[in-house]
């Protein structure tokens, strides 16, 4: 019987989902927000039983809050759809958070072999994380790539971007909310062949995210 949600924001992962969504656990109970994709992607998410909602604004902010939304448990994990991450890592970081002993279990990635993540997107991702934990005090060295909290609790700080500025904008809110943070090591896999990332598939999109997120370091 599933007690977390589990909130997967998608563009264009059907190829990822086919192999993804048989793995997750089934204490989760999945929710594909579907981000403007032009694939098959919400076909291939109800055949294997998750919940699909259709969120038409685009940006992965826009996606996660649709999904929380549309979460019933107490509890709601967030992972990316693309298949670099094992659902079955979000288990133990839910456990904590349930268990009482943090507010919120991030993940902090771990690539299992060369060329996973590329240059520009680590290089982006490490600068970000140096510089909250310098300015604010984060407890964290990765931007949450893999989340469990609980859902009200989350609603409660109110984010308000809706691009790829979210992640930042959560580490500053629990930061300043007093949050204890847990940051758990997990495996960073190549994405599904057939899709490509909207953020680290391009120096482009890297750098259009980092402006996402100078947009919300404050």
């Amino acid at each position: 019987m599933p007690t977390c949600d589990l909130v997967l924001p998608c563009r264009d992962e059907a190829p990822a989902l086919r192999a993804l969504l048989p793995r997750v656990p089934s204490t989760f109970s999945v929710i594909v927000v579907d981000n403007g994709s032009r694939d098959d992607t919400a076909a291939v998410a109800r055949e294997h039983g998750a919940r699909v909602v259709v969120e038409p604004v685009p940006g992965y902010g826009a996606a996660v809050h649709a999904g929380m939304l549309a979460a019933t448990h107490d509890h709601v994990a967030v992972m990316d759809g693309d298949g670099s991450f094992d659902p079955a890592q979000l288990l133990p970081m839910l456990a904590e958070v349930e268990a009482g002993l943090a507010d919120i279990a991030v993940g902090r990635r771990r690539p299992v072999r060369g060329g996973v993540w590329p240059w520009h997107a680590r290089a982006g991702n490490a600068l970000i994380a140096t510089w909250l934990r310098h300015r604010i005090g984060m407890d964290a060295h990765d931007i949450a790539p893999m989340r469990v909290c609980r859902r009200e609790a989350l609603l409660d700080l109110d984010l308000r971007d809706r691009r790829f500025g979210y992640p930042v904008e959560l580490l500053q809110a629990i930061t300043r909310a007093g949050w204890q943070v847990s940051e758990h090591d997990v495996d960073y896999h190549p994405r599904a062949a057939g899709t490509r990332s909207k953020v680290s598939g391009s120096v482009r999109g890297t750098v259009r995210t980092a402006l996402d997120f100078a947009q919300v370091l404050r």
